[in-house]
């Protein structure tokens, strides 16, 4: 990795803003990766620097850029369940909230994973499709349910019954 690339990870994971701005500032590509694939997007995103993926952002980032694994930033807070997080991504007007990693999965069927119950709310009220299913043919409803996620599954069964 080349030392500007290596800063700008080391910035975006820390949230260095001065010298995140300098490296934006010399145009530097924004979607290079590090060894395991990550964007500086999505290291700020899941070390919670909302200040840097911020930055991030407003300087051309791709919101959909994905790791090796095609893992998103959004994807990778409601795993972490960094709401503040996701809402910024979420406001974003490019962002693909249903974007499928290598396995079929969804950031909504992360959120069911792992019990972010908040953010689960959060992608419903901006449009989350409940209906796709990942590689395994499991739905977010089927996943609630091996997860033993109760207050996930009635998030999704009302959402259901209000979206009739």
């Amino acid at each position: 990795m080349d030392p500007i690339t290596s800063a700008l990870i080391h910035a975006s994971r820390t949230g260095d803003l001065p010298l995140l701005q300098e490296i934006i500032d010399q145009k530097t590509d924004l979607e290079v990766r590090d060894d395991k694939g990550y964007t500086p997007l999505i290291i700020a995103s899941y070390n919670h620097q909302l200040a840097a993926a911020q930055l991030l952002l407003q300087s051309g980032a791709d919101v959909n850029g994905k790791d090796t694994g095609g893992n998103t930033a959004l994807m990778g807070v409601c795993f972490k369940g960094y709401a503040d997080i996701a809402e910024l991504l979420l406001s974003h007007p490019h962002i693909n909230l249903d974007a499928l990693n290598g396995n079929g999965g969804t950031a909504l069927m992360f959120a069911i994973m792992f019990g972010r119950n908040e953010l689960t709310q959060l992608l419903l009220k901006h449009g989350a499709d409940i209906t796709i299913t990942d590689n395994r043919g499991m739905d977010a409803l089927e996943i609630a349910l091996q997860q033993g996620n109760e207050q996930g599954l009635l998030l999704l069964k009302q959402h259901l019954s209000i979206n009739k």
